[in-house]
């Protein structure tokens, strides 16, 4: 019986990061609001050269929603890329996010506040939904934009404690 009231005590926490942090979990905002549905989610390829989703596509309240910066910073690039507008903006430390489609009049140099509207969503990306794609890069590597806005690390199980002595163990 104490065992299994021990193993009912068991907490779940966030396991420590593996690797150098991307950015504070949590710490830009939702580039769509209210906090859009994930429609499809990161899965960069194995080689970089392979063909994989390099970001998250993010399901827009509806035709012309405004997609707002989810961290200061400046504008890098406004325009096409193939067929689709693109907005780019240096966050600095090396972070750059992009957004397709979304059309804008901002211009490369402009400094952005987080929570700054970029522009505007366009349909195309989803099909008959309007979605932006959101991407963040550090230098070459694609990064998943949602460990910015949430925190992702695994649980992991910790001992049990020892109701009687505040430790850790199976006393």
């Amino acid at each position: 019986m104490k065992a299994s009231l021990l193993m009912a005590a068991v907490l779940l926490v966030p396991a420590p990061a593996v690797g150098p942090p991307a950015s504070p979990a949590g710490g830009w905002s939702w580039p769509l609001s209210p906090r859009p549905a994930v429609l499809r989610v990161f899965d960069p390829p194995a080689r970089p050269w392979l063909s994989g989703h390099r970001g998250v596509d993010l399901e827009a309240a509806y035709d012309g929603a405004p997609v707002i910066s989810p961290a200061s910073g400046t504008v890098g690039f406004v325009g096409f890329v193939v067929d689709r507008p693109v907005v780019t903006i240096d966050h600095g430390n090396g972070l750059r996010s992009s957004f397709e489609p979304v059309e804008s009049t901002l211009r490369p140099g402009d400094a952005v506040a987080e929570g700054s509207v970029l522009g505007r969503a366009l349909p195309g990306h989803c099909g008959g939904t309007v979605c932006i794609h959101w991407g963040v890069r550090r230098g070459d590597e694609y990064l998943n934009p949602l460990a910015f806005v949430m925190d992702l690390r695994p649980s992991i199980l910790l001992p049990p404690m020892n109701p009687g002595s505040g430790q850790g163990g199976s006393g």
